[in-house]
């Protein structure tokens, strides 16, 4: 099983990154419920935190607070266009130091993550707004899977 030790400080900060990023991508890809939709992303959190001991690597990073950087970006484009380049450097490191499984948890996370931040709250009175299907599809390719 792969470890936080396996990965430099700079390596680890990337992994990290990863989820919150992606959930933030799906927070501004349409307009409104920004308080639902955070809770949304700390309760993804909790509930792979209930699931311990099925992966060390997950294991870590789900105790991690999840941190993201508002001042960072100017406009939720850069935020998505920086995101989206955050999972993937995520996933090539998970790539070059994780076990297959392990990497597949991790996407199986943000995904996960992902679709709990787009269903929390209704707009246009749809669970997931067009906008944010678009987000979660884009999150999904930045994975290199091909599932939502």
């Amino acid at each position: 099983m792969t470890s936080k030790a396996a990965f430099s400080p700079e390596e680890w900060k990337v992994v990290l990154e990863g989820p919150p990023s992606a959930g933030m991508i799906v927070v501004t890809a349409a307009r409104g419920g920004t308080i639902r939709e955070s809770i949304a992303m700390s309760k993804a959190y909790v509930e792979a935190r209930a699931e311990h001991g099925e992966s060390e690597l997950l294991d870590e990073i789900v105790a991690a607070k999840p941190e993201t950087d508002h001042t960072r970006y100017h406009s939720a484009a850069e935020l998505r266009e920086n995101g989206l380049q955050h999972l993937r450097d995520a996933v090539a490191l998970l790539q070059s130091k994780a076990m297959t499984g392990e990497l597949d948890e991790y996407r199986r996370f943000i995904l996960a993550l992902a679709s709990n931040v787009a269903a929390a709250h209704k707009e246009g009175g749809q669970s997931v707004s067009p906008a944010e299907a678009e987000a979660i599809q884009e999150i999904t390719a930045a994975l290199g899977t091909t599932r939502p």
